[in-house]
């Protein structure tokens, strides 16, 4: 069960991390935008990490603070959540 957790956080992260891309990409065409909740979708289940590794590489939603500090706040809890994880299963170490 731990393993699919984490892999579920991984393959969130990574589709939030494209998903930031993709919307700084679409807001310098002038395109079609992804709504913020979206956004926020995709960090609250899972992406966090990706989220805010996409938001800080792509320079996007920085200049709103409760992207920068949810987005931060949520890569601390899923990271604190892999550690936890990592730490006390040793089935997915061995």
């Amino acid at each position: 069960m731990t393993n699919v957790i984490l892999i579920f956080v991984l393959i969130m992260s990574i589709i939030a991390f494209f998903v930031m891309g993709y919307d700084k990409s679409q807001a310098r065409k002038q395109g079609q935008r992804i709504s913020e909740r979206t956004l926020w979708t995709f960090a609250l289940l899972g992406g966090g990490i990706g989220a805010y590794i996409g938001m800080q590489m792509f320079r996007h939603k920085t200049k709103h603070t409760n992207f920068r500090v949810g987005f931060l706040m949520l890569m601390i809890l899923y990271a604190f959540l892999i550690f936890y994880i990592l730490t006390t299963d040793s089935s997915i170490i061995a």
